[in-house]
């Protein structure tokens, strides 16, 4: 049921990390409009959580064990649930940025900026406005107004999201069975991805796929 506009807004923090959401939720207690109603470290969590308490705004880590940040916001979207979700990640901000745009989502924001700009961002989304940075914004107002060859684009922007996901996955080290088994997809479907994301990104073989998505992800979890 909507509340009143001037009513204290409910936020669901999901993050598999507890410490984040401990963080995240010191800060929101602040702010007498803000009250966290709940916490979720999965997707699927997430879902069960948003029937609960029925949130104003969802916070979502980009990062969550199975299914991602990215394929969270779909999955709400397709639920037809219209509050605004902002993305939180350590996670390179041009990579991702565009990506839950599209998914959905209403803003992005990187960890290491939240102490100081959650409170402007969630109170942005809430507003019905767009949150990024401003260099995401020129980014994607240049976007607009060029047209995009592969030539110039990062091979890496060239995953669809789903390849970005099992790509990711690969960099954590699972394997082709766990992946399927995380991502509720058939062995067959991620051998498929992998041969994508092998084209895509002018690898190969497998051993190099592995090692090439391993450095990847240690490099953003520097």
């Amino acid at each position: 049921m909507p509340r009143d506009g001037n009513s204290t807004k409910r936020i669901l923090v999901v993050d598999d990390h507890p410490i984040v959401r401990q963080g995240v939720r010191a800060l929101l207690a602040e702010e007498p409009t803000f009250q966290v109603c709940a916490e979720a470290e999965s997707a699927a969590d997430a879902l069960t959580q948003v029937d609960q308490c029925n949130p104003d705004v969802v916070i979502v880590d980009i990062s969550l064990v199975g299914a991602d940040g990215l394929e969270l916001t779909k999955s709400i979207r397709a639920r037809n649930y219209t509050f605004p979700i902002l993305i939180m990640s350590m996670h390179d901000e041009s990579l991702y940025a565009e990506r839950v745009l599209r998914a959905g989502a209403n803003g992005y924001i990187m960890k290491q900026e939240v102490s100081e700009k959650i409170v402007e961002a969630l109170r942005s989304v809430l507003r019905g406005e767009i949150y990024v940075s401003d260099e995401v914004r020129q980014r994607i107002l240049l976007g607009i107004r060029t047209s995009g060859g592969d030539a110039k684009t990062p091979p890496i922007e060239r995953l669809s999201d789903r390849e970005l996901e099992v790509f990711r996955l690969i960099g954590q080290g699972f394997g082709t069975r766990q992946i399927a088994k995380q991502l509720s997809l058939s062995v067959k479907t991620i051998e498929t991805y992998r041969a994508h994301i092998k084209e895509k990104l002018n690898v190969d073989n497998a051993t190099e796929l592995v090692r090439y998505a391993v450095q990847w992800v240690e490099q953003r979890n520097a």
